[in-house]
């Protein structure tokens, strides 16, 4: 039952309601879901198309957010008076709400309005009871939910369909513009298959295939009230329609799920994979020799193919009924994607994929579709990339919605943490967990993000003595592979060699020999693969090092990178810092590529081959040798989308 405005609670999820870069007047929508409690915000998109354009919102809107998800609210950054602020956010959503139903009927659902202080960055919530109302009443209480991201994954799933489809459709050769409408008609035609009585739904886990895991249910349209009445396709089946068992919910997949503490994102959230199936001979209630029928063109036509390969993703909670869940969540999703491609593809045939993505700060995956005729660096693709982090609130410098960061909906592993490789596995972040430093009152600085341990004698290649510099360049190019940053393999030692030879750094003869490299070498390497350029710092001795660590410690904040450390006949992996400013002390996350064992995480910490060294260690031994040069190379993270 909905509460009273007089009671009424908003509960926020996201963890920043109000996006960065907000000026007086903007507009952000809230988003919510039918399947939580009233006035819940899950998260918050910006209005980008300004007046605004409710129509290209709305089609926006329909491509990005997956079935499950739905516009509860919009909030705008104004003056002092909330009221009449948050009233305008209220009937800028409605307006919004009405275009992504296609329909022109008053919205009587309860509306969240938010109007925030652009001066003092106050946020004021009021509920509008529906489209007749002028009058708004103040919201009780807000509550900032804590584990965000476990509420919505402990209780919810994700469905994904794929389904590819060739459609041809003719037109007459003297009349190319009538292709539009030819096209267009051939995809109402798809559209009205998925209503009819005889297409079949299979949902299955996507976890990997095991003895307890549950058989594929199979789902019928005639069994989804398909037919009947094939008008309204989001009708849900009536009681008397279907029998008990019938009524399998999504949760008869996870009977075996994952502990609670794990499932706090959509990349590690259930999935169920649902196919859909056009089963013809149900059609017929009696057998029948094929036959084949030929339709004589009156003119000369041309035929053209056109490959949609549909791919949706949807929110579903786990005990809501899988025949619900294909009817009102799946189908919808299909139908809607549809009309998006028909769009788009229009008046160009365009060729389009589809991805979706679980971006830093959205609790829920998005979806887009892309272009990449002309790759992801072309300028139009960069341009749509810049507008969508523009929409999520997402930093201007992070390439978190290229392809290489799409969601993987394939079979799940639960063998994550890991890389495999070569027929070995790669461990990563294998800093993390590591006793503390020891600095009394420092202030720690570590690496951003993910990377794999590259060291001595992995891929049975015996580089023992000489090649801990190329390891360390290895770590590096795995941290930029990680953060999406390139696609270009972590190369060997040969192809390290290989290319310093290639931009004439070195001679033909070091390709196959034993010689080191230091961070000059690692430099050129980097910015000839991946494009990145590097600072380097130069050291007459290690007992200068710890006067850098307030510079280091800015350097892990702001880029984040892995830094390589030489000196001498040794290299290092720098991982973070550790500093007190009042006392000088500082300390040094060292990931070493000297050892030479096992993939042993445990072995690996306990014998110090990853953790943090103290510049002076209790028994007053330095770390860094005081008749050694040292060189640091720092990689800085490259500015893109």
């Amino acid at each position: 039952m909905v509460p009273s405005s007089e009671t009424a609670t908003v509960r926020v999820l996201c963890q920043k309601l109000l996006l960065s870069g907000n000026q007086p007047g903007t507009l952000q929508w809230l988003i919510g879901s039918p399947f939580f409690p009233p006035f819940t915000v899950v998260s918050t998109f910006r209005c980008i198309h300004h007046s605004p354009d409710f129509q290209q919102e709305s089609d926006d809107l329909r491509k990005l957010l997956p079935k499950g998800f739905e516009v509860i609210g919009g909030l705008i950054v104004g003056d002092s008076d909330a009221e009449k602020t948050a009233f305008e956010a209220v009937r800028a959503a409605r307006r919004l709400r009405k275009h992504l139903s296609e329909g022109g009927e008053l919205d009587d659902e309860k509306i969240v309005g938010a109007s925030c202080d652009a001066g003092t960055g106050t946020i004021h919530f009021f509920i509008s009871k529906s489209e007749n109302t002028t009058k708004l009443e103040p919201v009780g209480s807000v509550v900032y939910e804590d584990k965000s991201g476990k509420y919505l994954w402990e209780n919810g799933c994700l469905l994904h369909c794929e389904l590819p489809i060739k459609l041809p459709f003719y037109f007459p050769a003297s009349s190319p513009s009538d292709s539009k409408e030819k096209f267009s008609d051939a995809i109402d035609a798809v559209i009205t298959q998925f209503k009819e009585p005889y297409v079949v739904y299979i949902a299955e886990t996507l976890k990997k295939a095991s003895g307890d895991v549950p058989k594929p249910a199979v789902l019928r349209g005639k069994d989804l009230g398909f037919g009947a009445d094939a008008s309204n396709i989001n009708r849900l089946p009536s009681a008397d329609q279907v029998s008990d068992t019938k009524m399998l919910s999504c949760s008869h997949f996870f009977l075996n799920s994952k502990t609670a503490a794990a499932v706090n994102s959509a990349e590690n959230a259930d999935k169920i994979h649902i196919s859909v199936l056009l089963n013809r001979s149900e059609k017929s209630p009696t057998s029948g020799t094929p036959v084949a029928e030929y339709f004589p063109a009156m003119e000369e036509a041309r035929l053209i193919v056109v490959d949609l390969n549909l791919d949706v993703l949807v929110y579903a909670p786990k005990d809501l009924p899988l025949m619900h869940a294909a009817s009102n969540l799946v189908i919808p999703a299909l139908v809607d994607q549809l009309y998006s491609l028909k769009k788009i593809i229009l008046p160009y045939l365009l060729m389009l994929r589809i991805y979706h993505f679980s971006p830093p700060g959205v609790l829920h995956p998005i979806t887009t579709i892309y272009e990449l005729n002309y790759g992801e660096t072309e300028m139009k693709q960069v341009d749509v990339r810049k507008s969508l982090h523009l929409r999520l609130g997402l930093p201007l410098d992070r390439p978190l919605l290229r392809t290489a960061n799409a969601l993987d909906l394939s079979v799940n592993d639960d063998s994550r943490g890991n890389i495999k490789k070569r027929g070995s596995f790669l461990l990563k972040d294998v800093h993390i967990g590591i006793p503390s430093s020891g600095v009394a009152e420092g202030v720690a600085s570590i690496i951003q993000g993910s990377y794999e341990y590259y060291h001595y004698l992995q891929d049975s290649f015996d580089d023992s003595g000489w090649g801990c510099a190329y390891r360390s360049l290895q770590t590096i190019i795995s941290w930029f592979r990680l953060q999406h940053y390139t696609s270009v393999a972590v190369p060997s030692h040969r192809e390290i060699q290989q290319t310093l030879v290639e931009i004439g750094d070195k001679d033909p003869s070091f390709i196959g020999s034993r010689e080191w490299i230091g961070a000059i070498e690692l430099s050129f390497v980097l910015d000839k693969l991946l494009g990145v350029s590097c600072k380097i710092m130069n050291f007459r001795s290690g007992s200068e090092l710890p006067e850098k660590c307030r510079e280091l410690a800015m350097h892990f904040e702001n880029q984040g990178t892995p830094i390589m450390i030489g000196g001498g006949v040794l290299a290092y992996t720098l991982l973070g810092v550790d500093y007190d400013e009042g006392s000088g002390d500082c300390a040094f996350l060292i990931l070493d590529p000297h050892y030479t064992g096992s993939e042993d995480h445990k072995k690996i910490v306990n014998g110090g081959w990853c953790g943090w060294k103290k510049a002076v260690d209790s028994k007053g031994k330095s770390f860094f040798l005081h008749n050694k040069f040292y060189n640091l190379l720092l990689p800085q993270r490259p500015n893109m989308v």
